[in-house]
């Protein structure tokens, strides 16, 4: 059984194996965007409301809300600060 598992792996297309780590690589990119945001809108000078949304946007629109928090709500965010 081990030797026919073995044979089976050493027969593996090396495009399956790429296409794993692309994937992989991918998946990663998009948690590490994720995550970043969240600490991003956690660390802004928003109040606690507007935290609060832009959270929850985040988790309920994982890949929008994050971009979208990077295009228009940190530089909203920003904004505030300077004038408040």
């Amino acid at each position: 059984m081990q030797a026919q598992l073995a044979h089976q792996m050493a027969l593996a297309p090396t495009g399956d194996i790429m296409f794993a780590c692309a994937g992989a690589a991918v998946v990663l990119g998009a948690l590490a965007f994720f995550f970043g945001a969240l600490l991003s809108i956690v660390r802004s000078d928003l109040t606690g409301g507007m935290k609060l949304v832009w959270v929850v946007f985040a988790l309920m629109a994982p890949f929008f809300g994050c971009l979208l928090w990077f295009l228009v709500g940190r530089r909203d965010a920003q904004r505030r600060a300077g004038i408040a």
